[in-house]
């Protein structure tokens, strides 16, 4: 059974989604603006205990590739091609996961979403002033990518680092993170037609961005009718 499009978009009629690039701000930015506009927080990867749970090898290969690993070495020493092609396929398999989990949590309440959701199937589901895009600089999500403490990608640090020869494993997989960041897939992002924001100084304009999305939301959710309820910050 395939649902059109235009009841997906019905359905989701109250949901707001903010994607983009890493280090771009986007779940700092996605629960400030819950918080002042009342609306449900889904930070990213919001629907992975359902989707672990779930997905099967047939319908959801590679969702289930971490499921099948024996060796996270083997995760670490994939070719780039292989890591930025499963990066993506797993955005589209994991899509549907994120698409029925809003629908069902969005029905009474507005939400807002960091979301992984290609940019192409957003196109198709939600409306203009549903989406907004954030960016950081072509270069941060892989020159920076190592430099967050959380668990996921210290874990991932370690892991090439018990490698043998942790100096080509550290290079091949930056080449993949290239890959995976790289203009072909900024382009998409920059001509998907979406409001989008270039996040250039990570301190100083966190301020700036949640502003001007801010403004967008407001005046999205006037247009549509619904009551704005702002909270003080």
């Amino acid at each position: 059974m395939k649902i059109e499009n235009n009841i997906l978009k019905h359905y989701l009629k109250n949901v707001y989604f903010i994607t983009g690039t890493a280090y771009a701000g986007k779940s700092t930015t996605v629960k400030m603006l819950a918080e002042r506009y009342d609306m449900v927080f889904c930070g990213e990867n919001y629907h992975s205990k359902v989707s672990d749970a779930v997905a099967t090898p047939d319908a959801q290969p590679d969702i289930c590739f971490l499921k099948t690993l024996t060796d996270w070495k083997e995760f670490v020493t994939r070719t780039p091609e292989e890591y930025e092609r499963w990066i993506y396929s797993t955005s589209k398999e994991a899509a549907e996961f994120e698409v029925a989990e809003l629908i069902s949590i969005s029905q009474d309440r507005k939400v807002i979403v960091d979301t992984n959701i290609p940019v192409g199937i957003l196109k198709e589901i939600s409306n203009y002033n549903h989406v907004a895009v954030m960016l950081s600089p072509l270069s941060m999500s892989v020159d920076r990518f190592f430099d967050r403490s959380d668990p996921e990608k210290q874990f991932l640090l370690n892991v090439i680092e018990s490698c043998e020869d942790s100096k080509t494993v550290m290079e091949n997989y930056r080449r993949g993170l290239e890959l995976i960041n790289g203009q072909k897939h900024y382009d998409e992002y920059t001509n998907s037609g979406f409001f989008t924001v270039v996040r250039q100084d990570t301190q100083k304009d966190t301020k700036a961005l949640y502003t001007r999305l801010g403004e967008m939301l407001s005046a999205s959710l006037q247009a549509a009718n619904q009551p704005v309820h702002m909270s003080t910050l």
